[in-house]
C-alpha cells in the first residue's frame, strides 16, 4: 500500500498549530446562554411553522455578534473562543426535548388509532391518551415524570458517551492513519478567518476570501431562498427562478434511461464543495453514478429490479431500486470499506512499531498540549455507556433478546463508525448503512418471538460516531484544547436542557402541537406519523417488506466489486480515492448532486488551481465557509419573513 499523492496535500492543507489554549471563560458562558435562550426557541419554533431549522446560520450569526459586540468593547475574541461559541451552537440546535412534542402528538394521533396502534405506545414515551397531561398541554405533570428521566439520562449517556468511541476513532485515523478530512478545514478556517482582528485583515487573504465567499452566498440565497419565500408570502404561488430542490427529468428519459433517476440539482454550493473535496474522490463519485445509468436498464432486464414502473420521478425510483437491489449492495460496498480500512490500520500499527514508533505513542497517550485523555480512558467511556445503553434497553424491553443490543452496541456500532470515520476522512462524505436497525428488529420478531413496539422506541447503543470524528479534527486545527471542550459541554449542556424543556412548554401551551398556528406540523405530521407507525407493525405482524429486501448474494457481489476495483487501482498505481468515490456513487445515492460536484472538482483543477497555485487549496474550505454564511444569513432573514407576515396575516384587523 503506497501513499496517495493527493491525500499527502489534503492532510498538509492546514496544519495543527503547536500552541493550544482552553478558549473558555466569561464570554463562554454568555454565548451559552444566548444560544440556549434566543437561537434555539427560534430554530424551535421555525421547524413547526415551515420545517426548517436556523441550521449553520446559527454559528455564523453567533459568531459574527459576538465578534461585533467584542470590537466595540475594545477587545478581541481569540480563535478558540469563537470555535467553541461555533462548537455550542451546533450543539445547542439539537433541541433535545422538542423530541417529547412528537411524543405526545403520536400517542393521541389519527395514525395511532387507525393502526391500533396507540394502546400499544408505552408509557414511558409518552402518557396515555387519556392523561390529563395531555389534556393540559403541560410537561409540568406527573405523568411525564418518567419519560423525562429517561431523556434526561439518555441525552446525559450521550454527551458524556461522544469522549468514547468518537474520540478514539479520531485518535485512529487522524493519528495513526493520517487521514486528510478535507471538511475540516472548512469550520477551522472559517473560524480563524473570523478571529482575524482588522489590522490582521488588511494583511491576510483569510477574511477577503471569507467576504467573496459571503457575497455570492447572499447573491445566490437572494435567489435561491430569499426569492421563492417572499413571494409565497404575498402571491398565491411562489415564484421560482431557480427550481428546488431539482429539476426533474426521470419522466423524460424513462424511454432510453429505464429505471434511472435523472435530473440537474442547481445549488451553487454544490460547486463549491466539489472544489474543496479531494479530486479523485468526486471523479470517483461520478464514475459510480455513470456506472448507475449503464447498470440500472442491465439490471431491470435481468428482473432485478422488479418494483419500478414508468412515470416515478427520482425519489420513487431510488427507493424502488434501493429496496429491489441497492440497499443490499450497498452493504457489501460498506463491509468491503470496512474490511480495507482495518487492513490498512494493521498495516499502518505494523510500520509504526518498525520505523516510527511515535505514531503508536501518540495513539496511546495522545498529545498533552491538545489536551487529551488517554486512548484507553476513552475505550473505558465506550464500554461503560454502551453497558448503561444495554442495562437500560433490558430494563425498557426485557422481552427482546438481549444479545441485539450486544451486538448493537459492540459489534455494529465500532464497524459502521469506523467505516464512515474513513470515508469521512478520505472523501469528506458520510456514510451509513440503511434499514439495520429496523431489519433487526423485524428479526427478533420473526425469529425470538419478540411482540410489541416498545423496542422502536428504546434508546439502543447504535451510533455512528463519524461527525464526532469530523468534530475532533475540526478542535485540533484550531487550536482549542480538548479541556475547553469538555468545560463547554459541562457548562452548555444543563442550559440547553433546560432551555428546550421550557421552550416546548411554552410552544404547546400557545396552541395545540400540530395545529393551524404551525402550519408543516399540521400539513406533514399525520404523513410522517403513518409511515413511522406502518413500520413499526412489522414487529406486531412478525413480517415485513423490509426485511425481505436484504439479499445474501447482493450483499456479497457488492463486497467482491469493491475489493477488486481496489485491487486494480492499487496494481495500475491509480489514486486509491477513486475507489471511496466510487464507493458513493455505487451506492444509488442521488445522482443530481453529483454533476455540480464534478464541475466544481475540474473547474479548480484545471483552472484555479493552475491561476493561484497551491494556496488554491486553502482558500477554497475559506471560500465554502462564506458561502454558507452568507446563504445563512439569508435564510434567516427570509424566515423572520415567513413569521412577521404570518403573523400579520393572522391579526384581527
Amino acid at each position: 500500500m503506497y501513499e496517495d499523492k493527493e491525500l499527502r496535500e489534503y492532510r498538509d492543507l492546514l496544519q495543527p498549530p503547536e500552541h493550544f489554549e482552553q478558549g473558555f471563560d466569561w464570554k463562554t458562558l454568555v454565548g451559552a446562554v444566548f444560544i440556549g435562550f434566543l437561537m434555539m426557541p427560534g430554530s424551535m419554533y421555525l421547524q413547526l411553522v415551515i420545517g426548517q431549522g436556523i441550521g449553520p446560520a446559527a454559528r455564523w450569526v453567533t459568531i459574527i455578534l459576538f465578534a461585533e459586540i467584542a470590537k466595540r468593547s475594545y477587545t478581541q475574541l481569540k480563535q478558540q473562543e469563537i470555535f467553541l461559541l461555533y462548537y455550542m451552537a451546533g450543539a445547542a440546535l439539537a433541541s433535545p426535548f422538542q423530541g417529547l412534542l412528537w411524543q405526545q402528538y403520536l400517542v393521541q394521533s389519527d395514525a395511532a388509532r387507525m393502526l391500533g396502534l396507540a394502546e400499544y405506545i408505552p408509557s414511558w414515551v409518552a402518557p396515555s391518551a387519556a392523561s390529563e397531561a395531555l389534556a393540559e398541554r403541560s410537561f409540568f405533570h406527573r405523568d411525564w415524570l418518567v419519560p423525562i428521566m429517561l431523556l434526561f439520562g439518555a441525552q446525559l449517556i450521550q454527551r458524556i458517551d461522544q469522549f468514547g468511541l468518537g474520540y478514539a476513532m479520531y485518535r485512529l485515523t487522524s493519528d495513526v492513519e493520517r487521514l486528510p478530512f478535507p471538511m475540516a478545514p472548512v469550520g477551522a478556517l472559517g473560524t480563524m478567518a473570523l478571529a482575524e482582528s482588522t489590522e490582521e485583515r488588511e494583511k491576510s487573504w483569510k477574511w477577503r476570501v471569507f467576504s467573496i465567499g459571503g457575497v455570492i452566498g447572499l447573491a445566490f440565497g437572494a435567489v435561491y431562498v430569499l426569492l421563492p419565500t417572499v413571494s409565497g408570502l404575498v402571491f398565491t404561488q411562489p415564484v421560482h427562478i431557480i427550481p428546488i430542490p431539482w429539476i426533474e427529468l426521470t419522466p423524460h428519459t424513462q424511454d432510453w434511461l429505464p429505471a434511472v433517476a435523472t435530473g440537474l440539482q442547481l445549488d451553487l454550493g454544490l460547486l463549491f464543495v466539489g472544489m474543496v473535496l479531494p479530486f479523485w474522490a468526486v471523479i470517483g463519485g461520478g464514475i459510480g453514478v455513470l456506472f448507475t445509468f449503464i447498470a440500472n436498464p442491465v439490471l431491470l432486464d435481468q428482473g432485478l429490479l422488479r418494483r419500478w414502473q414508468p412515470g416515478m420521478g427520482t425519489v420513487d425510483t431510488i427507493f424502488a431500486n434501493n429496496f429491489d437491489f441497492y440497499l443490499s449492495f450497498s452493504i457489501g460496498l460498506g463491509l468491503a470499506i470496512g474490511l480495507l480500512g482495518i487492513w490498512h490500520v494493521l498495516r499502518t500499527l505494523r510500520s509504526s512499531e518498525r520505523k516510527d514508533r511515535n505514531s503508536l505513542h501518540i495513539l496511546l497517550h495522545g498529545k498533552p498540549e491538545r489536551g487529551d485523555i488517554n486512548f484507553f480512558l476513552s475505550i473505558g467511556i465506550y464500554v461503560v455507556s454502551t453497558l448503561a445503553y444495554i442495562a437500560l434497553c433490558m430494563a425498557l424491553v426485557p422481552s427482546f433478546p438481549w444479545f441485539f443490543f450486544a451486538l448493537y452496541g459492540f459489534v455494529y456500532t465500532p464497524f459502521i463508525s469506523y467505516v464512515s470515520a474513513r470515508m469521512e476522512g478520505i472523501t469528506g462524505q458520510f456514510v451509513t448503512l440503511p434499514l439495520v436497525r429496523e431489519a433487526s428488529f423485524i428479526a427478533g420478531a420473526r425469529y425470538f418471538g419478540y411482540t410489541g413496539i416498545e423496542i422502536w422506541y428504546a434508546p439502543i447503543p447504535i451510533h455512528n460516531y463519524a461527525e464526532s470524528t469530523l468534530e475532533f479534527r475540526q478542535i485540533e486545527l484550531t487550536g482549542t484544547s480538548l479541556r475547553g471542550i469538555i468545560k463547554a459541554e459541562v457548562v452548555a449542556w444543563p442550559i440547553v436542557f433546560v432551555a428546550s424543556i421550557l421552550f416546548s412548554q411554552f410552544l404547546w401551551r400557545l396552541a395545540p402541537i400540530p395545529s393551524a398556528a404551525y402550519p408543516y406540523a399540521a400539513e406533514l405530521w399525520h404523513l410522517q406519523a403513518l409511515n413511522t407507525l406502518l413500520m413499526q407493525t412489522s414487529t406486531l405482524e412478525g413480517n415485513s417488506l423490509f426485511f425481505q429486501a436484504l439479499s445474501g448474494p447482493i450483499v456479497l457481489a457488492g463486497a467482491v466489486l469493491a475489493l477488486i476495483l481496489y485491487n486494480i487501482l492499487s496494481i495500475l498505481g491509480l489514486p486509491l480515492m477513486l475507489v471511496y468515490g466510487l464507493v458513493r456513487g455505487l451506492g444509488q445515492t442521488t445522482p443530481h448532486t453529483h454533476i455540480l460536484e464534478v464541475a466544481g472538482a475540474l473547474l479548480g483543477r484545471f483552472y484555479f488551481l493552475k491561476r493561484f497555485g497551491k494556496p488554491w487549496r486553502q482558500y477554497a474550505p475559506v471560500l465554502l465557509a462564506g458561502f454558507s454564511c452568507g446563504m445563512g444569513l439569508v435564510g434567516m432573514f427570509a424566515m423572520g419573513c415567513t413569521l412577521i407576515l404570518s403573523s400579520l396575516n393572522k391579526l384581527a384587523y
